[in-house]
């Protein structure tokens, strides 16, 4: 079983929302930054967005920014992603990870996360 648990993606009309779940076991979370990250037939992954450990700092893609937004509820272990205004152009494959003893800061960059969810499939219909 993953330590990172993913879920909440599916099928959405363009426009419409959807809110991924990234649910710890294992780990207490309150000690990790949290990253989401996609990948999209035929592209490399990219960053969407990050939240420090203590939650007082988020980052998000220029692509993303002002339709998405990362949250963190450390008594439940999850971090969420609302995502508002959906696109075609944001179809991928979801993935969050988590990073430890980053608390003040988190990095866009997949490249010093420790635990990493399964993913989850986020279509959107055109």
């Amino acid at each position: 079983q993953s330590r990172l648990v993913q879920s909440g993606g599916g099928l959405v009309q363009p426009g419409g929302s959807l809110r991924l779940s990234c649910k710890a076991s294992g780990i207490y979370l309150h000690y990790y930054a949290i990253g989401w990250f996609r990948q999209a037939p035929g592209k490399e992954r990219e960053s969407v967005s990050c939240i420090s450990g203590s939650g007082a700092s988020t980052n998000y893609s220029d692509s993303v920014k002002g339709r998405f937004t990362i949250s963190r509820d450390n008594a439940k272990n999850t971090v969420y992603l609302q995502m508002d205004s959906l696109k075609p152009e944001d179809a991928a494959v979801y993935y969050c990870a988590a990073e430890r003893d980053r608390i003040r800061t988190c990095l866009m960059t997949p490249l010093e996360y420790d635990y990493w969810g399964q993913g989850t499939q986020v279509t959107v219909s055109s």
